[in-house]
């Protein structure tokens, strides 16, 4: 049973722009959470992109990222936002979220406890 549902992956074009939303599947919550944005290329192990704490703020831990991605959510709808401008070839990944066990950002996958499917981001000319 899948508790949160990526969205808004797909293709674009370097330089492009794509928002990536997770929701919280019907009896799930993530508003009292940290959740966290991992992504994973081929080949490569997951990482961390960034984590939003349970009451807002930010932390990027993919350098690359920073000043690119914005993380964000709406406790009103029980989701959280990955806004990703100026995207790079190398930003080509599944992106998943996750439920944090633990009250504080970290970047470490087994600190998340719920995960959901992913959604695949192209990134190519």
């Amino acid at each position: 049973q899948v508790q949160l549902v990526e969205s808004g992956g797909g293709m674009a074009q370097p330089g492009g722009s794509l928002r990536l939303s997770c929701a919280a599947a019907p009896g799930f919550t993530l508003d009292s959470y940290v959740i966290g944005w991992f992504r994973q290329a081929p080949g490569q192990e997951r990482e961390a992109v960034s984590c939003i704490p349970r009451g807002g703020g930010h932390v990027y831990y993919n350098t690359s990222g920073e000043n690119r991605f914005t993380i964000s959510r709406d406790n009103t709808k029980d989701t959280v936002y990955l806004q990703m401008n100026l995207l790079k070839p190398e930003d080509t990944a599944v992106y998943y979220c996750a439920r944090g066990r633990r009250g504080v950002c970290t970047g470490t996958p087994g600190d998340y406890s719920y995960w959901g499917q992913g959604t695949q981001v192209t990134v190519s000319s």
